[in-house]
């Protein structure tokens, strides 16, 4: 059994209404000048008005900045370094999906430094954090409120990259399914197959370990047993928490065992054509999937049996199944089934795969080497 370090948040609060502890545990600790990085929905939505209502009659000046309203950039993350500067915050907090809490972690992280966002894009390149750092999702989801790493579009290199340091794990995250009700459809089903991939990925790994498989696979099955009622009804509110609660488990295991094929295939579509990132995994799966099955036929049937595919006469038959259970979910939640139907043209297809390749970071935990060729056959196939 391989070494591990667990890397997460010291103070992970879970449950509905746990959002309303936050500005109370920020005053606690003394802070008074609190940086909020959020989108403009949020705002509209009134989902972050309580939170600041709290913290301005503790005494605490807050400056919300709401500008992320897509997945970020460099040059978005350094112009919201520039506007927390101002401020000279002792605390930062993210509030949203994703990217604005990739967002805050590179705020809180460089804010006071010398260091710039492109001198962190790697692993273990940020000198460290001085700034407490607490994270709200309001998806279910990408697992940044308990993850080490900053995900953003490096414009110069055209190519989605991350950040990855134990600095960039928060200080105290709030995950609160009720943050998550107000989530439209589509958005419900993006973020909810980003989440199951997350799991997939973490389980069918070149480098798993015992401890994450217990998260990912029980990830695995709350996600395929609830992300179709999250869908189909925003306010059933027992599928919102076991979704969150299977976000937050394919979340922790991103700082120890990380994702692989599917997401080094997608970063590409997010870069050049600007596809949403749970869209861009959730499209790829099947295709990668097939392409690993051979590697490790017995853990694909043990995500088979999570998903409560049907048992076959053979481990790789079950593992069939469990393909195409996870094929069904992606369809009936409203997911594109080829890369053709996300606006990808054909002739893109041999710069991706040159662009994937060099995502060696989430390749090296492939079940099955890739090479460019091998990338390129699965966007052909996935065309």
């Amino acid at each position: 059994m391989r070494t591990i370090t667990l890397l997460q948040p010291g103070h992970i609060l879970f449950g509905n209404g746990c959002a309303d502890q936050c500005a109370e545990d920020l005053l606690a600790r003394g802070y008074r000048r609190v940086f909020l990085v959020s989108s403009p929905p949020l705002v509209e939505l009134g989902l972050i008005a309580l939170l600041v209502s709290a913290l301005e009659a503790g005494g605490a000046e807050v400056v919300v900045y709401a500008e992320i309203d897509r997945e970020p950039t460099v040059s978005m993350a350094e112009v919201a370094i520039e506007n927390a500067r101002a401020l000279n915050p002792d605390a930062i907090v993210g509030v949203g999906g994703g990217s604005a809490m990739d967002v805050a972690k590179v705020v809180a992280a460089l804010h006071d430094g010398d260091q710039r966002v492109s001198d962190i894009l790697g692993i273990g390149l940020l000198e460290g954090r001085r700034t407490f750092l607490a994270c709200l999702p309001t998806t279910a989801g990408t697992g940044s409120e308990v993850s080490p790493n900053a995900i953003m579009l490096d414009e110069a290199a055209n190519l989605k990259k991350g950040a990855v340091s134990p600095h960039l794990v928060c200080d105290a995250a709030y995950v609160d399914p009720m943050l998550t009700v107000t989530m439209p459809p589509a958005l419900t089903a993006a973020t909810g197959m980003d989440a199951m991939c997350h799991c997939v990925e973490a389980y069918l790994n070149l480098n798993p370990h015992p401890i994450v498989d217990l998260l990912v696979l029980e990830g695995v099955r709350l996600i395929g047993a609830n992300l179709r009622r999250a869908v189909e009804d925003g306010d059933d509110l027992e599928a919102r928490e076991q979704m969150a609660l299977g976000s937050l488990y394919g979340g922790l295991a991103l700082g120890s065992v990380n994702t692989n094929g599917v997401h080094a295939l997608s970063y590409p579509l997010g870069s050049e054509f600007h596809v949403a990132h749970g869209i861009s995994n959730a499209v790829l799966l099947p295709y990668v999937l097939e392409f690993n099955l051979s590697a490790m036929p017995d853990r694909y049937a043990q995500v088979a049996r999570a998903l409560g595919a049907e048992e076959g006469s053979a481990v790789e038959e079950t593992a069939r199944s469990g393909m195409d259970a996870l094929k069904q979910l992606s369809a009936d939640v409203g997911i594109p089934t080829r890369m053709s139907d996300l606006g990808v043209s054909r002739e893109a297809l041999p710069r991706m795969a040159e662009a994937a390749y060099t995502v060696q970071r989430l390749l090296r935990n492939n079940p099955r080497p890739m090479s460019v060729g091998d990338i390129l056959k699965i966007y052909e196939t996935a065309y």
